[in-house]
């Protein structure tokens, strides 16, 4: 039997649905990335680089942390990472899905329970699927429902400690969580509160500091703060009491078994988390986000998110990649998504506001995208 026939027959049945994936190069005007305040292509980032090469900080790392991969600039990013955020300690993973990945395969144990956002980021299933703890799925943004999960749990027994993960910013839909109610209940029932900031740090909260800021420094949260979006950068920092940053330091497996993070790249971004911090990028980008609201909401009847991440739902996963494909034919770089990242009946156009662009680059996709959603 010729190898991989199964796997080319499950690739044909993907490109039946209008679901195969494929890579393509960069190509027009940039409404993809999560590189929102532009800084990825930047002199500043650029610069703070060829300034860490002169000083001698090393391109590769040679080996994992508890190794010789271990290098000043790592520690001296996660302390002034703990020290913008407002945590006890901070711990520098070489990705966003490697960092979620080990939170919740890590820390929660045997006997307790994660309740989780119906939509929260893959990176959180994969550790969820690796880990000892029960889980629990939660109707997306409901309060309510995690409080209603937690108290159906404690009733049929569970004694263990009570985990809540969601994301701040989530990244197909561009709405927010109610972090506010989720504190009240992770207190209420003495839960931990695991909140992904991938998309809102730079972008929100003061100095850039995100959606959580107002939840600094309390011992029973914990954010992420991913490094390759608003930040322009790579990697992810894990922030939270010092406590969780030395258990995964012995027990994530997914930090003990990695060769670490270029020190290079460590350099960038504890040069980014002072760039962040200048508000009259954030204010540009916010008068983006409104200007581009109008527009899409006037023209388009899509109604903005009051965010950077605008989804246009088509629904149907063939019509969405048509129109996806003709706006890449007119250099507008709009990509579609479908399931399974989001769910079946909403794939949809993800237009990212960045300072890559302006809002004469929004008026032309906008003229770009009306006939098109007419015909498609």
């Amino acid at each position: 039997m010729k190898p991989f026939v199964s796997h080319r027959a499950h690739l044909d049945e993907l490109e039946a649905a209008a679901r195969l994936r494929g890579l393509r190069a960069r190509a027009g005007v940039d409404f993809s990335s999560n590189d929102y305040l532009g800084l990825a292509g930047s002199s500043a980032l650029r610069q703070a680089v060829a300034e860490a090469l002169d000083r001698g900080v090393p391109v590769g790392s040679g080996g994992s942390r508890l190794l010789r991969g271990n290098h000043p600039e790592h520690e001296a990013l996660e302390a002034e990472a703990a020290a913008l955020f407002g945590s006890e300690a901070a711990l520098y993973f070489s990705s966003g899905y490697a960092a979620n990945a080990a939170l919740l395969a890590t820390l929660p144990q045997r006997g307790d329970l994660v309740v989780h956002d119906a939509l929260i980021h893959a990176s959180a299933h994969e550790g969820m699927r690796l880990g000892r703890a029960e889980t629990v799925s939660a109707a997306h943004n409901d309060a309510g429902a995690i409080e209603t999960a937690i108290t159906d749990w404690r009733a049929k027994g569970g004694k263990g400690q009570v985990w809540i993960a969601v994301e701040s910013l989530y990244s197909m839909d561009g709405d927010r969580a109610p972090l506010d109610a989720l504190v009240v209940i992770a207190d209420r029932h003495d839960a931990v509160l695991l909140i992904d900031e991938a998309h809102a740090t730079g972008v929100f909260g003061p100095g850039g500091r995100g959606l959580a800021a107002g939840l600094e420094g309390r011992s029973n949260v914990i954010t992420l703060r991913t490094c390759g979006k608003a930040l322009g950068c790579e990697g992810a920092l894990v922030c939270g009491d010092r406590a969780v940053v030395d258990f995964l330091i012995n027990r994530g497996r997914g930090f003990i078994f990695s060769t670490a993070p270029s020190p290079l790249m460590a350099a960038a971004c504890r040069a980014s988390l002072r760039l962040i911090q200048d508000d009259t990028l954030r204010a540009r980008l916010h008068g983006l986000i409104a200007d581009a609201g109008a527009a899409f909401a006037d023209r388009l009847g899509v109604e903005g998110t009051g965010s950077q991440i605008v989804p246009i739902i088509l629904s149907d996963d063939a019509r969405t990649m048509r129109v996806a494909a003709a706006l890449q034919a007119q250099d507008f770089d709009v990509r579609g998504i479908r399931p399974p990242t989001v769910p079946v009946g909403t794939a949809r156009l993800r237009v990212s506001l960045t300072l890559n662009v302006d809002i004469a680059d929004v008026q032309a996709l906008v003229a770009a995208l009306e006939p098109l959603l007419e015909a498609a």
